[in-house]
């Protein structure tokens, strides 16, 4: 239990669903200051177990405590709005009847979550309900805050700055999440619901794997005692039950509680079986793109996808794509697969591709088709995968469905469900590019690592859209960063060194910008050369006041990241982080886009006095 008085507690907790009792006994405290995570497998009770917490949902025993006054915040997996209401009207009023969120504070979680306050509840996508939700409970000023997958459909720069925003959060949080580097950089306690028993960890998920494994080896000495307890048991039983049947009969009640452990034991949860099926070799070179461009009219203009983009996937290549939300990384894969053409440039798919494309969205799942049906479409009872005849139930065990679940509309399952049976349909086929599309959202951690073990082996070609910084580590031997404005750059290895290379650019170009601006400080005028051809007086005035504009926007920018680095800011000052925020991202800009023109009318003035010297020798 926490050191310090709980905000919020449950104890000796039990909840079942009819036959099936999810946990029983269950103890749970958090105090404030406590950053937990709360791990299991999907099916174990986790999401239940958090709405039981926000007092969302009863409890068939124990008791749930709560601080008088505390403020509770939830943000359920699977936000719902039957509302007409704005965004911003939605996110300000307070859902416990308190007072209104200050509204430079719905502003400043607007702006960051790329939320448009005047749009209607109605008609949102599950991304931006999500988004919504979690906006809500950001600005709620909560004592409690409870969170159920909150990085789900956000993207990397967002996920970095919830990060931020949840280590000052100095109450008590609870996450549900499958993100393993936001969990071991956020959190200070791991919580594990298992088998219907939560133990704790005092401290980050960080070390979640190394204790978790000294728990099991632990379970396995016991159950080898427990082994040879039964067996002493059954002789002492052979010898005595009949003659001293009273006696024996307490005894007898112990032996089968302990049968009952030790099935328990025994019977663990499945594990999903998951394998591909290959379809033989493609080409050398499965695609081939050069100088392809895309855009699209928007309500604010052109908005450009793509902008002279080159790459070549050879068989085998491993390509992880990312990028902020909206800048075009699906566009991008469907351009690559064929199934969406360029504005111009030129594509060639190689001999022999057999594209799998693992849909985002989930659209090529019928909501009120069966799981059956899902698998069968055209009837029977089986269905080939990976070259075998398999019945459709068999199939579905090897993905963690129950047999009473094969009769079931798609519309009846969970997120997670969703994407194993994508994912149990999609490796079924024969090909030699899988590109899969944010594929680990809503999977629990031990499918996303047999996810991983397969896609490792596969011996095909691999497209992977995905916001998991670890999940990319793992898998990906190259990395395509769309930056926006249809800019895009490729770097070798996963998402960190992609980071590393973000980071060394940035010196870099700031560096060479200041040896240039220095280089192009203007020279004397008995040094310049009499017959030297010349810039405009415009082009040449700005480009005489560019490196001090340069030198300017730098110490501006480094101010500003300082300011913003202060961990109390938000905290203090909500307002004036959101206007840091804004005011940094404008600077940024400006200095780019000055280090851009500086280079253009350097690059102009030298290649006039290049051409006057050929012309006067």
């Amino acid at each position: 239990m926490a050191a310090t008085p709980p905000l919020i507690a449950l104890k000796n907790a039990r909840l079942a669903f009819g036959a099936t009792t999810l946990f029983s006994g269950l103890d749970l405290a958090l105090a404030n200051g406590e950053r937990a995570c709360l791990v299991g497998r999907n099916g174990t009770g986790k999401s239940s177990l958090l709405k039981i917490i926000a007092g969302l949902q009863d409890l068939d025993g124990g008791e749930r405590f709560v601080q008088p006054g505390t403020k509770v915040a939830y943000l359920p997996q699977d936000p719902q709005f039957d509302s007409d209401e704005t965004i911003a009207a939605y996110v300000t009023r307070d859902p416990a009847g308190g007072p209104d969120a200050p509204r430079h504070a719905v502003d400043a979680v607007l702006l960051r979550l790329e939320l448009d306050g005047t749009r209607k509840l109605g008609g949102l996508s599950g991304g931006e309900g999500r988004r919504v939700a979690l906006a809500r409970c950001l600005v709620s000023d909560p004592e409690v805050l409870l969170l159920d997958e909150p990085t789900n459909h956000l993207d990397l720069p967002t996920i970095d700055w919830l990060e931020g925003e949840l280590k000052r959060f100095r109450g008590a949080l609870l996450v549900i999440s499958h993100d393993r580097t936001f969990l071991s950089q956020l959190t200070n306690t791991t919580l594990w619901l298992d088998r219907g028993r939560l133990q704790r960890l005092d401290k980050s998920f960080a070390y979640f794997e190394d204790w978790a494994e000294e728990l099991r080896q632990q379970e396995a000495e016991q159950q080898h005692k427990l082994e040879r307890q039964i067996v002493r048991e059954e002789r002492w039983l052979q010898r005595g039950v009949t003659a001293r049947r009273k006696r024996n009969q307490g005894r007898l009640a112990r032996l089968q509680g302990l049968r009952r452990e030790r099935a328990e034991w025994l019977n663990q949860i499945g594990t999903a079986k998951l394998e591909t099926a290959s379809s033989g070799r493609s080409g050398d070179m499965v695609v081939e793109a050069e100088t392809l461009s895309k855009s699209f009219s928007g309500a604010e203009g052109e908005v450009v996808i793509l902008k002279d983009f080159s790459t070549r996937i050879r068989r085998g290549d491993r390509l992880g794509i990312i990028g902020p939300n909206g800048a075009g990384k699906s566009t991008l894969v469907k351009i690559l697969i064929g199934s969406l053409a360029p504005d111009s440039g030129k594509l060639k798919i190689g001999a022999n591709v057999e594209p799998l494309y693992f849909d985002q969205r989930r659209e090529s799942l019928d909501p009120e088709a069966t799981l059956w049906q899902v698998l069968a479409p055209d009837g029977g009872d089986t269905i080939i995968a990976r070259g075998r005849q398999r019945h459709v139930v068999s199939y579905l065990k090897d993905f963690l469905f129950d047999e009473s679940q094969a009769r079931q509309p798609v519309k009846a399952l969970s997120g997670g469900e969703k994407a194993r049976l994508l994912l149990a349909r999609l490796f079924a086929r024969p090909s030699n590019l899988l590109v899969l599309d944010e594929p680990t959202n809503d999977l629990d951690m031990e499918t996303l690592d047999l996810l991983e073990e397969v896609l490792s082996d596969y011996e095909g070609t691999l497209i992977l859209v995905s916001h998991d910084r670890d999940f990319l580590d793992r898998l990906v031997s190259s990395v395509i960063a769309m930056e926006g404005g249809g800019r895009t750059v490729e770097v070798a290895g996963g998402y960190s060194d992609y980071l590393h290379y973000k980071k060394q650019r940035g010196e870099t170009a700031r560096s060479e910008a200041k040896a240039r601006a220095k280089a192009a400080a203007p020279r004397p005028e008995a040094a310049r050369p009499k017959k030297a051809a010349k810039l405009s007086y415009k082009d040449q005035r700005e480009l005489d006041q560019l490196p001090g504009r340069i030198d300017k926007l730098t110490a501006e920018v480094t101010a500003l990241e300082e300011k913003l680095a202060d961990p109390q800011l938000y905290a203090k000052d909500p307002g004036a982080f959101a206007e840091t925020t804004k005011t940094l991202t404008a600077r940024r800009a400006e200095l780019a886009a000055a280090e851009e023109r500086w280079l253009e009318l350097e690059a102009e003035r030298e290649a006039l006095e290049a051409g006057k010297g050929e012309l006067t020798s």
